[in-house]
């Protein structure tokens, strides 16, 4: 990228920086339009006290800004609307930094009751739920999906496979609550399988690129669709109420519609309503809708300026660098070329990257939970959407895929422990520290083979000597006896018949049957020194074959290339 890119980007950066707390939620067009046209001071004024609210999108996509910044002007105007339960299945928070987000209506008496898949960036609402003013609960999001699919047919709960052995199964965990004073329970074991459960949509809300003069949506120029169009039908079922906000019109098209107008209470013109993180609707990115055709190395170089500017993603190390080559390589010995494949927010991201820079890219059909498919995941602040995808799904129709076609998925993980577990949902023991299960135990469920990767300690020094590695100082262990929580069962994993590997910066590892066993070890790297000494895991070290020393050129990259194994050809 040269430097007069650079220059444009940090402009358009600087822009939205300046910009991001733009808004009007008096305006409405001064044109005659139908009734369902109003401001979204108006909208939000519809909603009743002790109302179920459901707003869509994901991260920085398709944000329900406008609404949020109504609902809140309302509630410090007036005290209401109160005890309000709301529903975000995807993260829709900003960490307490940026505006517009979820967290807008995180004050005392607004909400009462926050039901999420992920709930590690709605800062607000973790603070009044630690404060005891809030019940906080947290569900798989396929499953979530699928609940609001069912209310749309007059269903209200779903049985699924999905979490059995883990914190969610009530038979050995608490359930959906995460607060400990919560009255309510989402999900209850039922047998072999969990039963899932939302509270009954009466409103919901969600923004979408454009609408014609009838109130009819449209989603050409959108980066998701997520679950709009099924929370909008679970609403209307239950006899609530529907309300879209849309950068503009278009002109009536009935060939393109979304939504059509009678399935739609309330459009909102807001001009300024993003398609994404920074990026305004009216000047939407090609690159993220359905179909788009654009260099895809140079649109990732661009993504990732944009998230290390902003501080978003970190920067990656060398070491870093290795693992990611070390998940890549995992992969291709482990996974068939035609495989469809999710890959998960923070280190999985690299993975995929040095998926894409090899010919592998051209036999891996990646896809996103919140519906994009095809293409490559969009990372940081874009996460959700996807550079040129072949097409834009609802996130319920994705999580439906995965069941039947999912080959495999590469997430991160906080602990790993002696019997495979997996813990990707509490960060620490405050309420503050939680960060949800995400998408994560729908994903596993579906998919034959995962691979997890992380680090096997927090706050380890390791450095890079030539080509092997070397243990400066050893950090606290994240390969433990036992997890803090179970987001997922590895015994329950394994009896289903997947494979599951642990990829981590100084080794390879995984469950067998006879448990937790060490593959692979990185150059330099002392098994007795290093692992075993900063583990309190049971790992079995084989002997016949031994664990295999991991090339250099994972470590250094130089000559580096990845291959299908003979095996998954």
């Amino acid at each position: 990228m040269n430097l007069l890119d650079r220059a444009g980007l940090l402009a358009h950066i600087i822009r939205w920086r300046l910009t991001w707390n733009r808004r009007d939620t008096a305006y409405l067009p001064s044109e005659a339009l139908p009734d369902k046209f109003k401001s979204a001071r108006a909208a939000v004024d519809m909603i009743s006290n002790g109302a179920c609210v459901i707003s869509c999108g994901i991260g920085s996509n398709a944000r329900c800004s406008i609404f949020f910044w109504a609902l809140r002007e309302r509630y410090e105007r007036s005290a209401l609307p109160e005890r309000l339960t709301w529903i975000s299945i995807a993260g829709q928070g900003g960490r307490g930094r940026v505006p517009g987000t979820v967290e807008e209506i995180g004050l005392e008496g607004l909400v009462t009751c926050y039901i999420a898949g992920h709930t590690e960036t709605a800062r607000s609402m973790l603070q009044l739920a630690d404060a005891g003013r809030l019940e906080l609960h947290t569900l798989p999001q396929g499953e979530m999906t699928h609940v609001v699919e069912a209310q749309a047919r007059g269903e209200h709960s779903v049985r699924s496979r999905t979490g059995v052995g883990s914190f969610l199964d009530t038979g050995v965990g608490r359930g959906s609550p995460v607060t400990p004073y919560a009255t309510k329970q989402f999900a209850q074991a039922d047998g072999d399988q969990i039963i899932y459960t939302l509270p009954a949509i009466d409103v919901a809300l969600f923004s979408a690129p454009f609408a014609d003069r009838e109130g009819n949506i449209y989603f050409h120029g959108a980066a998701t669709i997520t679950e709009n169009i099924e929370a909008a039908r679970a609403a209307r079922r239950n006899g609530g109420l529907v309300m879209v906000a849309v950068a503009g019109f278009v002109d009536y098209d009935e060939s393109s519609i979304g939504l059509p107008a009678d399935e739609v209470d309330v459009v909102v013109i807001n001009p300024h309503n993003e398609q994404t993180g920074s990026v305004a609707q009216h000047r939407h990115w090609p690159m993220f809708t359905a179909g788009a055709n654009v260099d895809e190395r140079e649109a990732m170089t661009r993504l990732r300026f944009i998230n290390q500017t902003l501080g978003i993603t970190p920067r990656r190390s060398p070491l870093d660098r290795a693992l990611a080559r070390l998940g890549a390589m995992t992969f291709v010995e482990n996974v068939p070329p035609g495989a469809t494949v999710n890959v998960g927010i923070g280190l999985g991201e690299e993975v995929c990257r040095v998926l894409c820079d090899n010919p592998t890219r051209e036999k891996i059909t990646f896809t996103t939970e919140s519906g994009p498919y095809g293409g490559i995941p969009a990372p940081g602040v874009f996460f959700g959407a996807a550079i040129n995808p072949l097409r834009l799904e609802s996130s319920a129709w994705m999580f439906h895929h995965y069941r039947d076609h999912l080959d495999a998925t590469v997430l991160g993980f906080l602990q790993l422990d002696s019997e495979g577990n997996i813990n990707l949902s509490n960060r620490g023991p405050r309420i503050l520290d939680y960060v949800g299960p995400g998408g994560a135990p729908s994903i596993i469920e579906s998919a034959k083979t995962v691979i997890f990767v992380g680090k096997w300690m927090l706050g380890a020094e390791v450095s890079i000597h030539g080509d092997t590695l070397r243990l400066d100082k050893p950090g606290k262990p994240k390969v433990v006896e036992r997890v803090d929580e179970v987001t997922f069962n590895g015994r329950v994993g394994l009896a289903r018949g997947k494979k599951i590997f642990y990829v981590t910066d100084l080794a390879v590892l995984e469950l067998s049957d006879a448990g937790l066993t060490l593959r692979a070890i990185m150059p330099g790297i002392d098994i007795e020194r290093d692992l075993l000494a900063n583990s309190s895991a049971r790992i079995i070290v084989p002997v016949d074959p031994a664990p295999a020393t991991v090339p250099a050129s994972v470590v250094t990259g130089r000559n580096f290339a990845l291959a299908w194994a003979e095996n998954n050809l």
